[in-house]
Parts: structure tokens; C-alpha cells; sequence
């Protein structure tokens, strides 16, 4: 199922995350206004049977106290993931606790090439003719990695401007000494290289995670990369799959990975998911995908567990011991006509795989005031008439909210003063 987004709302969500000039902490001052919220409900759920919470805790509670340190997060979801708005103010929140917060950028798609919404914390610029295709809708049939997004060029050349740092409202700065390119390295099709030639020191191949990495011989912001054609046949194709920006920093890195549009059976589309997430050992993984699976009427409660179970099976091969948070899906509205029952039933369902495999849960769906609530963040501007998104001030209460529960369960975990964490992020 593909939920198409109003035109309106990506002109609405894209103007916000531009022009918002600051991340002030919001929840303190709006609680008494937003009354058909359920605050109390705010929390991480099971972390006390979740023993890998605590190990997590540890280690952003080293970098809190401006210790060294690495946190990679993982958060999977469909378009509120791919917009990185509320994600990108968690981000932020977790890269500013302290001076050695700050990690790579990391992962990401130039969703723009793809004909997409790109976040507008980041930018790419591009010349020649790319077609994108989406796990997420069905007609398209490409090789996808991680990212669930694939950008298809067969013209003769390809220069893509890379910038780190874009307009945004966290001023956060990103520099990178490596970068890495995921396509179909299986193909000799194309050459891969920089614009900037002398800029590379070494050069690596994975052929199983289908990447070339280089390794630059000096730090930087921006970078234009070349895309050539070296076999002319009429079905010569360069597939571009993601691109990491990397560098020597430890620190907090958050890595999203959003289609407008997905679910768990398309990302289940993804022949080279797999191998490419196993390139890395999230501590922390988050999954927020939902919505499109239980929108229409036919959705399948069994095959909806099934998915569910084995991307928890994934992220677990990847790293055992990393900390998994299953958050329940935000209430929404069937054809902007209908609020959506079905969402009850995904709750019920990651409940029980949360209980099976000792995994926390962050149920939005109960914070948001549970069945229909969406009307009242409609009425109150907080969602668009879609009533399935956010506004920016949605967005911005949804990211505060996750924030404000994440720090309490690290601060019970740990036996700190309560807000103690909470404080010393949002002061920074």
C-alpha cells in the first residue's frame, strides 16, 4: 500500500524544516494547552526486561559526561522517516549534549535524484537524466539496498554535488575524510570516481555490500562525485543505492532510513538489505513502520507479525546485543474520511513481540490520546487534513516527547536525578 502525500503537505513539511530558527524544547510550555494528549502515557515501556537498554545507557551517559565514545542508531519507517524531521531534531538533541557528541553524518540517500523529498538537512545536486524507484511502489522492479530507494542513470556522464550541511533549523555542522558509494558494483557498466582526482589517498572495494569507498587526504564539507559510462551497449545502467559520509569522530550517529510509502513488505522487497546493515552494529534501532501496512481494510495481522519478527531477527544479527525500541504507529485516518481501527490491532501485535523478545515499546499511538485522536491534532493544527502526518509544531512535539521518555528510562536505568539528562541536553 502507498499512501500518496498531499502536495500541499510536502510544500508545508519542507518550508518548516527551513525556516524554524531554533530547537527550543517544547513540551514545558504546551502541556496545559494540548489537554487531549496523554502525557502520562509518555514512557519507554519494558525497559527493565530489556537488558540491552542498560548497556546503551551506559555508553551515551560516557558521552553525556564528554567521555568517547560511539552510539549508532537506527531509525526505519516510512515518510515521516524519509522527511528527517522530527528524527533530525532527535539527532540534533543527542549530537549538542556535548563536545564529543558529534559522530559522523553517516548514511544517506540523495533522494533528490530519485525525483523524491530530500531532508533539508542535507543537499545534492545533480546533472543528467535519473529515474527513481521505490520499494514502495509496486510497479517499480530494481536492485535496492538499505535504503529502499534505487536511482537509475544511462546516460554518458553524471556530476553529483554532495554538501554535508543544508538549511535546517539545528545548525549542526557535518565533515567527512571518507566517503562510501553503494551501487551495482556487480556491473561494469560505469566508472565511479571523484571530480577531484587528487583528493583520494586509497580506494576499497566490497563486493558483497556493493560499495567503493575513498579515502581522502583531507577533511571536508562538500564533494562532487563522477558517474561515466564505459560499456556503450544500449543496456548499460548505473544503479545508485546510498551514499555514507564518514570521518574519524566518536559520538552519537543516527542513521534513518525512510520511503514514503513503506512497509514492511516492501522493505522485505530489498535483495541487499541484509548485507549492507550487516556493514554496521546499531546499539540502538529503532522501528516506526506501520502506518502504510494497516491502512487499507485488507491488512493481514499474521503476515504483519511475520515481518516484524524478522526485521527484530535482523537488527539482532547485526549486533546481539543492541537495544531495540518498537514504537506503535500514530493514530490516522482512512482516505481523510475515516479514523483507522486498525491501528489497535498493530499495537496489540507489537505488544506481544515486544513481551516475546524483551524489546522496549514507545507507544505513540496511547500518547497521542489512542482511536480517532488524530481529529484533535487536526483541529489544533498539529496534523494536516490528511490527519495520517504532522505539522512542523507536530513534528516538533513528537521529537520532544521521545526525547523526554528516552532520558527517563536512562535516568531509572541508571539511578540519576530525574530530568538530570533531560536537562543537560535541551541546555546545551
Amino acid at each position: 500500500m502507498i499512501i500518496k502525500i498531499h502536495r500541499i503537505l510536502l510544500i508545508s513539511l519542507y518550508l518548516c524544516s527551513c525556516v524554524l530558527l531554533a530547537q527550543e524544547y517544547t513540551l514545558d510550555t504546551i502541556q496545559s494547552k494540548y489537554t487531549f494528549v496523554n502525557w502520562k502515557a509518555n514512557e519507554i515501556k519494558f525497559v527493565k526486561e530489556a537488558p540491552s537498554f542498560t548497556k546503551l545507557f551506559h555508553k551515551l551517559n560516557k558521552i553525556a559526561k564528554d567521555e568517547k565514545e560511539d552510539v549508532h542508531i537506527f531509525h526505519i519507517g516510512g515518510s515521516h522517516i524519509q522527511a528527517d524531521i522530527y528524527s533530525n531534531r532527535l539527532r540534533t538533541y543527542l549530537q549538542k549534549m556535548s563536545p564529543t557528541a558529534v559522530g559522523q553524518r553517516g548514511f544517506i540517500y540523495p533522494y533528490k535524484m530519485a525525483k523524491t523529498n530530500n531532508p533539508s538537512n542535507y543537499n545534492i545536486v545533480s546533472d543528467g537524466d535519473w529515474k527513481g524507484y521505490r520499494c514502495s511502489i509496486k510497479k517499480d522492479s530494481v536492485a535496492w539496498g538499505l535504503s529502499g530507494i534505487t536511482s537509475v542513470f544511462r546516460d554518458s556522464i553524471s556530476y553529483i554535488k554532495i554538501k554535508a550541511n543544508h538549511r535546517g533549523y539545528d545548525r549542526q555542522y557535518y565533515d567527512f575524510n571518507k566517503i562510501r558509494i553503494f551501487y551495482d558494483n556487480w556491473s561494469n557498466d560505469y566508472e565511479i570516481s571523484l571530480k577531484e582526482i587528487e583528493l583520494i589517498t586509497a580506494t576499497k572495494v566490497n563486493k558483497e555490500a556493493h560499495y567503493i569507498e575513498f579515502e581522502l587526504n583531507k577533511t571536508l564539507e562538500e564533494i562532487e562525485i563522477c558517474v561515466r559510462r564505459v560499456d556503450h551497449s544500449a543496456t548499460s545502467e548505473f544503479l545508485m543505492m546510498g551514499i555514507e559520509l564518514m570521518n574519524d569522530n566518536t559520538g552519537v550517529e543516527y542513521t534513518t532510513i525512510g520511503v514514503n510509502g513503506a512497509s514492511f513488505a516492501y522493505y522485505n522487497r530489498c535483495r541487499y538489505f541484509d548485507d549492507q546493515l550487516m556493514l554496521y552494529k546499531p546499539d540502538l534501532f529503532i522501528v516506526s513502520i506501520g502506518t502504510n501496512d494497516a491502512y487499507h481494510p485488507d491488512f493481514k495481522p499474521d503476515e504483519y507479525k511475520t515481518y516484524y519478527e524478522n526485521l527484530i531477527i535482523k537488527a539482532q544479527q547485526a549486533n546481539p546485543d543492541c537495544a531495540i525500541l518498537l514504537t506503535v504507529p500514530n493514530d490516522s485516518y482512512y482516505q481523510k474520511k475515516h479514523p483507522n481501527p486498525r491501528t489497535r490491532v498493530m499495537q496489540k501485535i507489537i505488544y506481544e513481540l515486544a513481551k516475546k523478545h524483551k524489546m522496549a515499546v514507545w507507544d505513540f499511538y496511547e500518547i497521542m490520546g489512542g482511536y480517532n485522536s488524530s481529529r484533535d491534532w487536526y483541529q489544533h493544527k498539529l496534523m494536516p487534513r490528511d490527519r495520517i502526518h504532522f505539522t512542523q509544531l507536530g513534528y516538533r512535539i513528537k521529537a520532544d516527547l521521545l526525547l523526554e521518555a528516552l532520558t527517563e528510562a536512562w535516568e531509572t536505568s541508571l539511578q540519576l536525578a530525574p530530568r538530570s539528562v533531560l536537562n543537560r541536553i535541551i541546555n546545551e
